[in-house]
């Protein structure tokens, strides 16, 4: 999908970058990590791309945001991500946000709203903070719903599999005691 900007280029829709993110969350899924993805975008080319790998790395700042915001700083060779934008699949935590206040991304999209832990209008907006030296464009609900489905598909799933799990271990404690 393309759209052409103020100045008549053609650009690719925000959808089709979230799409790219989207695929990025499927790579974490496949590796049973939460599946958000992240990609960063600058004139018109993904520079870096992640997804989540805290269960792998077993390192809690292992977020799709931070892994893909490290990428690009390495390929631009800045920590400055000006004129970039990032997508991901999730709206960011507070250590995320932070990671982009820092890295002073201008823009970032992301798919669906999280109600437990999102600093993007959810629990806290920090994208129009006037206390914080950079303030960015915020955009949500690109690919929502499909988005949503892929967290609530890899939960649901979980869920299952720790059912059967504690079926199978009851089973077997319920033979061993008989």
């Amino acid at each position: 999908m393309k759209r052409s900007d103020a100045g008549g280029k053609t650009a690719f829709s925000d959808v089709y970058w979230m799409q790219k993110a989207v695929a990025e969350a499927k790579k974490a899924e496949l590796k049973a990590e939460v599946p958000i993805g992240c990609v960063i975008v600058r004139d018109g080319k993904i520079i870096a791309r992640a997804h989540n790998l805290r269960e792998s790395k077993q390192d809690p700042a292992a977020h799709a945001e931070l892994l893909a915001i490290r990428k690009a700083a390495k390929k631009l060779s800045s920590w400055r991500l000006l004129d970039c934008t990032l997508y991901v699949t999730l709206e960011p935590c507070l250590m995320c946000m932070g990671a982009i206040i820092l890295a002073r991304v201008p823009r970032v999209v992301f798919g669906c709203f999280d109600p437990k832990a999102g600093a993007g209008g959810s629990l806290y907006d920090l994208s129009k903070d006037q206390r914080l030296n950079h303030n960015f464009e915020l955009t949500s609900g690109i690919c929502k719903t499909e988005c949503s489905k892929l967290l609530s598909d890899f939960f649901s799933n979980l869920r299952r599999q720790k059912q059967k799990t504690e079926t199978v271990l009851q089973i077997d404690t319920n033979l061993r005691t008989t």
